[in-house]
């Protein structure tokens, strides 16, 4: 499902950073599964009445806890190329619900993620008030 939203939300021209759940799903190797996407739109928002699947598009800016410096990084999804947060950020990500909402999950997929793929220790770090 990310490929298909992903591919249409870029040909429409429209800037969306997949985040959340299903950008830890992807960089986790699969290791947890998401149930929905979350998209952070930067530009005009993209609404299609015939879709089945929940997906959100929280307000922006992109970012995780009070980092706003968050770049979206190119991450291929079977035969897309996504926008999404780095391995890295989606660890941040994880580790921000897990500290906000003690979201024990979360904790599971951040580690999840950082078994799974190379991880900048030291900026998981970088805006320690998440």
């Amino acid at each position: 499902m990310v490929q298909v939203v992903s591919s249409n939300l870029k040909k429409h021209r429209i800037r969306a950073v997949l985040t959340g759940g299903a950008c830890a799903s992807v960089h986790s190797g699969g290791a947890y599964l998401s149930h929905d996407l979350d998209y952070i739109v930067q530009g005009a928002a993209y609404v299609h009445s015939a879709s089945t699947f929940f997906v959100e598009f929280p307000a922006g800016p992109l970012g995780i806890g009070d980092d706003d410096l968050v770049e979206p990084v190119e991450i291929q999804v079977g035969r897309a190329r996504v926008l999404a947060l780095s391995a890295t950020d989606s660890c941040r990500d994880r580790l921000a619900a897990f500290y906000h909402w003690n979201d024990r999950q979360s904790l599971r997929v951040a580690a999840a993620i950082a078994a799974a793929r190379r991880v900048n220790n030291r900026a998981t770090m970088r805006g320690a008030r998440l």
